[in-house]
Parts: structure tokens; sequence; C-alpha cells
């Protein structure tokens, strides 16, 4: 089947247009890519890879033509196209990829081998991407050959025309070739489609490697939070027991001075009572002082009674002795008057 550009303009009404022309989902025989292109996930992936979801279309099993339509006339369905450039808004707007809506043919479509439409890659939808200009047309087979073939197998478009792109084989029996609009090497692995990128030294993630990731994240995030849960449990450990020997030594030392307030308190109490002892001890030294000195006045009285008494004697001897004197010479007077 030839495909026909349509004339200048078409396909260019407003994208809220009342008559713009919506392509129809594929038919169940064009539905070939789940395992291969979606289940891995490869649509996110490459979406992930270039980073540029406003001007990159990236979709699988969606309509691809020349002309807009409303059944399959002239429409192809790949199971994976990428577009760089674009307007992904009409594309949504169209259900399709409308190449002169673009401005550009897609820059990469891809084909995974079936039963029923093995043949029909190989042949004719290989011309009819020739025709709508895409620069580069590869095919898958997972089953390594059965269906296509071959396993792997690429055209890169050179003056309106298809060239193989080279295809190597890998020592582990695998096939890998380049895309040079993609910038990554298609594989054949196992059966499995894969996409390696040459700058960044890796494949592309799956889906279910994405999950990988993510889960090997998040174990290693609760890992991480787990350690530092338990290092901060260990800070919290040692800050308790710092606190409970820090608590210890303000009770030791509550307790030393608690010990040393009674040991004062002991003195003081002795240094009281010692002092009681003391005042005691001096007032009897000072009644027993008054009493010596009461003593010592009333000897001082005895003294002086016992001198004024011997006074008195003294005079009443010497008044007797002048008595007895004077009698005596009374007597001589008297005997001498006689004589």
């Amino acid at each position: 089947m030839t495909l026909k550009p349509a004339a200048s303009g078409a396909g260019r009404a407003p994208l809220d247009a009342p008559g713009l022309i919506r392509f129809p989902d594929p038919p169940p025989d064009e539905m070939t890519a789940f395992y291969q292109v979606n289940f891995p996930g490869y649509p996110v992936s490459l979406y992930e890879h270039y980073g540029d979801r406003a001007t990159t279309i990236i979709t699988s099993e969606v309509a691809a033509a020349l002309i807009p339509s409303d059944d399959y006339e002239g429409v192809r369905y790949p199971d994976l196209l990428v577009a760089f450039g674009v307007d992904p808004a009409a594309h949504r707007a169209r259900n399709g990829y409308l190449i002169p809506e673009q401005g550009k043919p897609p820059d990469f479509v891809l084909e995974v081998a079936s039963g029923s439409t093995a043949r029909r890659d190989e042949t004719v939808k290989r011309d009819n991407y020739a025709e709508m200009g895409v620069p580069e047309y590869w095919r898958f087979d997972d089953t390594g050959g059965n269906l296509y073939q071959t396993a792997l197998a690429g055209d890169r478009l050179v003056d309106g025309k298809y060239r193989p792109i080279p295809i190597y084989r890998t020592a582990d029996g695998g096939y890998w070739g380049r895309s040079e609009v993609l910038g990554l090497d298609l594989c054949w692995e196992d059966g499995a489609l894969r996409f390696w990128d040459p700058a960044e030294g890796r494949y592309l993630a799956t889906h279910e490697e994405l999950h990988a990731i993510s889960r090997a994240a998040v174990a290693a995030r609760r890992a991480a939070e787990a350690e530092r849960a338990a290092a901060e449990a260990e800070r919290n450990s040692e800050r308790a027991a710092r606190a409970e020997a820090e608590a210890r030594a303000d009770l030791e030392l509550a307790a030393r001075a608690a010990a040393e307030a009674e040991r004062n308190n002991e003195r003081a109490a002795r240094a009281d009572a010692e002092a009681r002892i003391e005042l005691e001890l001096a007032a009897r030294r000072a009644a027993e002082a008054a009493r010596a000195a009461a003593e010592a006045e009333r000897n001082r009285e005895r003294a002086a009674r016992a001198a004024a008494e011997a006074e008195r004697n003294r005079e009443r001897a010497a008044r007797a002795a002048a008595e007895a004197r004077v009698r005596e010479l009374e007597e001589e007077l008297g005997r001498r008057a006689e004589s």
C-alpha cells in the first residue's frame, strides 16, 4: 500500500475544532507491544532518559499517518514511536501522530513480531515507514528469528530508501545495533528488548528494575533511618547514663553536704554545750569568788573587830596600868607623907 500525504495545510484544524478527525484506537492484531515495550515500561524510561516531555512524543500502539483518518486506511500503529521537537498536545487531541500536523515524521519506530503481523512488518510496513520519511525503522523478534528473518533488525533512511543498520552478535548469544537518532543501542537479550546507553554505560531501567531500585532506595532509607534511630537511641542512652551518673554524683555531693552539715551541727551543738558548761563554770567560779570575797570581807570585819577589841583591851590595860601607877604614886606619896 502506498501512502500519500495530504494537500498543503491539510490536517491543521484547531485542536478544539468540531470537525477534528481523531484516529481510531488500534485493531487487536496490531497490539503486540505489551510484553516487550509496555510491560517493561520503556515509554516511561525513555521519557525519563530524554527529559523534555513538552516537545517529545513517546508512544506505543498509537496511530501514525500522513493523512487524517477515522478508519484504518493508511494508518500504522507502531509498537514504539519516538519523535523529538513536536507537539504532544496535538498528538493527544488527534489520538495519533499526524505527520503534516507535527511538521515532521517520527524519528524512530519499532515493531514487535507476532504471528499475524510479522510478514507485513518486514515488507509493507517497511515501505510505509519509508514513505512517511521515518529516519529509523526497527524490528524485534522475541523468538530469536522464528517470526522475522532475524532476531533484531534495523533500517536507516538514506536518500528515501532504507538501508540495513549493522547488527552485531554478542558472546552470550545476543544481538545489538546502534540507533543514531536515539543515541542508544537496541539489544536482544534472551528474548527481551533492552536499551543500552553507551554514554552512561548502563541499560535503561525497566519498570521492574525501577521498582527494585525504588524498593532498594526505600530499604536503604529505612536502614539509614533505623541506623540513625539506633545511633540516636545510643546517644540518648549515653545521655541518660551521663544524666544518671550526674544525678548519682549530685546525690553523693548532697549526701556529703548533708553529712558535713550534720557534722557541723554536731560541732555547733558540742560548741554550744561547751559554751553552756563554760558559762556554768564561770558562774560557779563567780559565785565562789563572790563567796570568797564575802568571806574575806567577813574576815576583815572580824579582824577589824578583833583589832578594835585588842585596842580597847590595850586602852583598858593602859588605863589599868595608869590607874595602878596612880595608886602606886598615891601610895608612895602617902608613905612619904606619913614619914
